[in-house]
């Protein structure tokens, strides 16, 4: 049905560190079949870092299956430039929150839940019923058609919305992004999953690409 793995569940193969050309040397192990991002300060891509896909989509659908440990914070990004932010934190993109809502500081931080699971991170906040199974592996989805985004969890849509128009720009000015040349804009970018200090299982990522 044209999907294909991102990840083949056993090596680093097609993936890299943001902000490296190979794969981080630590902070990430593979455990069968499950990548798991490893528990170290709580800091933003400040162990292993966080590890983008060698290639660059635009038109997709994403899925990967993630488990969230007690407290633990971690997001999966779309339309990654790895250029423009050489410095200290996370490479920037549009990113699908991945947070433990009840206990992790974040959720009642930025604007009407803007950084709850879920959510376009601190730009659109996911519906405030999605389906989500604390202790068990819940399975994330991303689609985008051209500029028409969704997020999905669980089977449930979540987030719907439209960049490249006036609302778009508006939203972006008033979040953390706002310094960012053409956030969110760019035609395509790398897939990335984020290091944010704290235990988080991925596995079944896969992508299928549309015309």
């Amino acid at each position: 049905e044209g999907w294909k793995l991102l990840w083949d569940g056993k090596t680093t193969e097609g993936w890299r560190g943001a902000k490296l050309t190979t794969f981080p040397s630590k902070g990430w192990v593979i455990d069968n079949g499950i990548l798991k991002v490893m528990k170290s300060d709580g800091g933003e891509s400040t162990n292993g870092g966080d590890i983008v896909t060698v290639k660059k989509y635009k038109n997709f659908i994403l899925k990967v299956d993630f488990m969230i440990t007690p407290g633990a914070n971690s997001g999966i990004k779309y339309f990654v430039n790895t250029e423009i932010n050489k410095g200290a934190g996370s490479s920037i993109g549009c990113e699908f929150q991945i947070l433990d809502d009840q206990k992790h500081p974040d959720a009642k931080l930025g604007v009407k839940g803007n950084r709850t699971l879920g959510s376009l991170y601190d730009l659109i906040p996911a519906d405030s019923t999605k389906p989500f199974r604390p202790g068990f592996f819940n399975t994330a989805m991303v689609v985008v058609k051209g500029n028409k985004i969704e997020h999905w969890l669980n089977g449930v849509k979540i987030v719907e919305y439209e960049r490249g128009n006036q609302m778009w720009r508006a939203l972006v000015a008033y979040s953390k992004y706002r310094d960012w040349e053409n956030f969110g804009d760019w035609e395509e970018g790398n897939i990335l999953l984020q290091d944010h200090g704290d235990e988080v299982l991925y596995k079944n990522v896969k992508i299928k690409e549309l015309p």
